[in-house]
């Protein structure tokens, strides 16, 4: 096992709303996945070939923001700066500012504009 995690969905109930936060926080591209019923999904950017963990935002009956359960922490690339100075900006709340992790990097976390709490992590 390479991963303890290879999957991650973020559940929200306004799928256009939180693809645009996503998207404008982490400057990528979420990319729409055909999905069976009514539900809609997106898929955030990663590496299938290097054994990364992938993730997705999903909109479906029975899929509920919170603020409890696991963190998710997404990657905040070289500085999380860049990312978290956009979370307000985009409709989200900062609730815990960057931190200083030590040798681990920096961690910060934020409700995004679905009711999640959300961390991001980045070495500096």
């Amino acid at each position: 096992m390479t991963n303890a995690v290879n999957w991650f969905e973020i559940p929200v109930k306004n799928y256009e709303r939180a693809k645009t936060f996503y998207s404008n926080i982490l400057n990528s591209k979420i990319e729409d996945y055909p999905m069976p019923g009514d539900g809609k999904y997106g898929v955030f950017p990663y590496n299938t070939e290097s054994n990364c963990v992938g993730g997705a935002i999903i909109e479906s009956e029975g899929y509920t923001p919170s603020t409890e359960g696991a963190l998710v922490y997404l990657n905040g690339s070289d500085d999380l700066s860049i990312a978290l100075n956009k979370v307000e900006k985009a409709g989200g709340k900062i609730v815990m500012p960057k931190t200083d992790i030590g040798e681990n990097g920096f961690i910060a976390h934020f409700l995004d504009t679905e009711g999640n709490k959300i961390a991001i992590h980045s070495m500096e």
